[in-house]
């Protein structure tokens, strides 16, 4: 490839890549079909474009084709030309990927041979155990959740990688929510807001904006929660992200729903459906939106469609491979039966949702 050539597609890479760092997932996959680069010829610059484009098609919901460029990405980063770091960056993208596909326990493994390749890369290994971190929280190891999170963060910190910063410290925000402690959840969310907001990337703002309405609304004070989830929601259409608009929404449904207001919460709930039913990189949210929604027509003693609204995210949330999720359907469930006057199907829901939940077998 001529000097003139290699250097414009360096420049236009470089782009693409400053673009996903501000989420701006739609642009940088129309500014990436402009780069032609031989594998043959220049094939780091290849890997890297791959990297990028399968990334970007990753955030905007295209997983069938991002996994299939990652296959491309691990198959050429096996050539002499790169050594075992560029294997392990393979390894990892692949493995973000399948887990947003609900392969979590596949995934894993991933992560965890990319951490053996990767050596002593601060930035990459603060990266990968973000990630392996979200698994483990979606499978309910805890300790191994929080071991991941706070360990990505010291190394976030001492390789002064602000955005891997912010990414450890809201995987240590969810951790700690889901432990019980919003007051620290909110320390941590407020913290990776602000490191969010330095970086300029305004589409991982409305996210931590969403969860920080949560945290606020467990904290006891519904107005605030509504107006942070308002502002994610406003700042998520701003930079085109539809899915986290509508994931916003059904945090909105969340809150009015147990505010006493199941009219509007299913009104909501509704509204983000139309648009995370076409996410299967949202299955987490999809499930809770059909949770919120059998539960607001529950509280209207509109009990067959309620069901039908649990049996959607029992279906979804066994796709995702979270027991916690699951057991809470199961809980939902329960209650509907308990209303039509069915004590024994009630009580059998009951107990499998307890017993999904319990760390003691025997």
């Amino acid at each position: 490839m001529p000097t003139d050539a290699r250097a414009l597609n360096e420049r236009a890479l470089r782009n693409v890549e400053v673009l996903i760092e501000r989420s701006q997932y739609a642009d940088a996959i129309e500014a990436v079909g402009d780069i032609n680069v031989p594998a043959t010829s220049q094939p780091e610059l290849a890997l890297r474009v791959l990297f990028a484009e399968s990334w970007a098609r990753m955030y905007v919901g295209d997983l069938a084709l991002s996994e299939s460029l990652l296959e491309r990405a691990r198959s050429l980063a096996e050539a002499p030309v790169f050594d075992d770091a560029a294997r392990g960056e393979a390894l990892f993208r692949l493995a973000c990927c399948r887990s947003k596909t609900g392969r979590t326990s596949n995934a894993i493994l991933l992560f965890t041979e990319a951490l053996r390749l990767m050596g002593s890369s601060d930035g990459l290994r603060a990266r990968v155990l973000d990630w392996r971190s979200r698994c483990y929280q979606v499978q309910r190891e805890w300790d191994a959740a929080r071991a991941d999170a706070e360990r990505s963060l010291e190394l976030a910190e001492a390789a002064a990688d602000e955005r891997g910063r912010a990414d450890a410290l809201f995987q240590c925000s969810l951790i700690a929510e889901r432990g019980g402690d919003a007051l620290l959840g909110r320390f941590y969310a407020e913290a990776a807001r602000d490191a969010y907001a330095q970086i300029g990337d305004r589409g991982a703002e409305a996210r931590i904006l969403n969860n920080l309405g949560g945290l606020q609304f467990l904290l006891g004070d519904a107005a605030e929660a509504v107006a942070l989830l308002q502002q994610s929601f406003a700042l998520a259409l701003e930079v085109g992200n539809e899915a986290d608009a509508a994931q916003a929404v059904s945090s909105l449904a969340q809150v009015h729903l147990r505010c006493g207001a199941p009219q509007l919460a299913e009104k909501q709930a509704r509204h983000a459906l139309t648009i995370l039913e076409r996410r299967d990189d949202y299955l987490d949210e999809l499930g809770n939106v059909h949770l919120v929604l059998g539960r607001a027509l529950l509280d209207q003693g509109r009990t067959v469609e309620a069901n039908q609204a649990f049996a959607a995210a029992e279906w979804t949330f066994e796709r995702l491979g979270s027991r916690s999720h699951v057991a809470a359907v199961w809980t939902a469930q329960g209650d509907a039966y308990r209303l039509l006057g069915d004590v024994d199907a009630a009580a059998d829901l009951y107990r499998r949702a307890a017993e999904a939940l319990q760390d003691f077998h025997f």
